[in-house]
């Protein structure tokens, strides 16, 4: 007997890290259970899919989204044509993003990215980033501060503008400014031709992109796995993100 589909299987990038003195792959519980709150069952995607061509694409071939998670990590600037070393590097997400949202973009597969997710999908397509806002005088300060609670850290912390007749105002409404939490030191300084602008902070920084010519592929640069079932605009983001994944799915079964 066959498997009979109920919920859209969503991969989910993991991080590197070194706990006790072992290597350790992580993912924060938020995004798991963010996608099984929309309707998903998230599965956690290794690095080591990257040792390997047929490891990813076997990995792939099940799925029917990938979610591309938030970290404390920051891609290593290289990737866009930088110099100089990044201290909090996680070089084998890097890779594997990168050649995931190449398989997912090729194939069409939804995804959603979030915060480092969104800075993936901005470099994989040709893009540039600021590495420190802090020292760019024209914006805001965008990080949290540290030393508070979780619950502060995540609040509100702006609005954003949502533009009209784009992927992301198709789940929100475009007439109303959504207020967002920030939780980041880097931001898009060129988001790169193959991608649309989906929203802006009051500074002018990029806050949400989509990838051109793609049923579902947007990414944001606040966290909206925080707490979803209560923050402004998450559920519909999320159940976007399913929707799209569950179509996606059809799609497969019907080739």
């Amino acid at each position: 007997m066959g498997i009979i589909f109920d919920k859209p299987l969503i991969g989910v990038v993991m991080c590197q890290k070194n706990l006790g003195g072992h290597a350790t792959q992580t993912v924060h519980n938020k995004y798991i259970d963010a996608v099984v709150l929309a309707g998903g069952v998230p599965l956690a995607l290794p690095h080591s899919l990257i040792n390997a061509p047929h490891l990813s694409e076997n990995a792939m071939a099940v799925l029917d989204g990938l979610l591309l998670t938030g970290s404390p990590s920051n891609i290593e600037p290289w990737h866009y044509g930088e110099a100089g070393e990044e201290s909090h590097a996680d070089p084998g997400r890097d890779r594997l993003a990168f050649q995931l949202i190449t398989w997912a973009t090729s194939h069409k597969m939804p995804m959603l990215g979030i915060c480092r997710g969104l800075q993936e999908l901005v470099v994989a397509n040709g893009g540039a980033l600021w590495r420190d806002l802090s020292e760019q005088s024209e914006f805001q300060r965008h990080h949290e501060d540290e030393t508070l609670p979780l619950e502060q850290q995540y609040a509100t912390a702006h609005p954003i503008t949502i533009e009209p007749d784009g992927l992301l105002a198709t789940l929100l409404d475009s007439s109303k400014s959504l207020g967002v939490n920030s939780l980041h030191h880097q931001g898009i300084r060129e988001p790169g031709p193959q991608l649309r602008v989906e929203a802006r902070a009051p500074d002018g920084l990029i806050e949400a992109v989509s990838l051109r010519h793609h049923p579902f592929s947007l990414a944001v640069q606040w966290h909206p796995e925080w707490q979803p079932e209560s923050t402004a605009g998450s559920q519909a983001l999320f159940s976007g993100f399913i929707q799209a994944a569950i179509r996606y799915h059809r799609g497969k079964a019907d080739e």
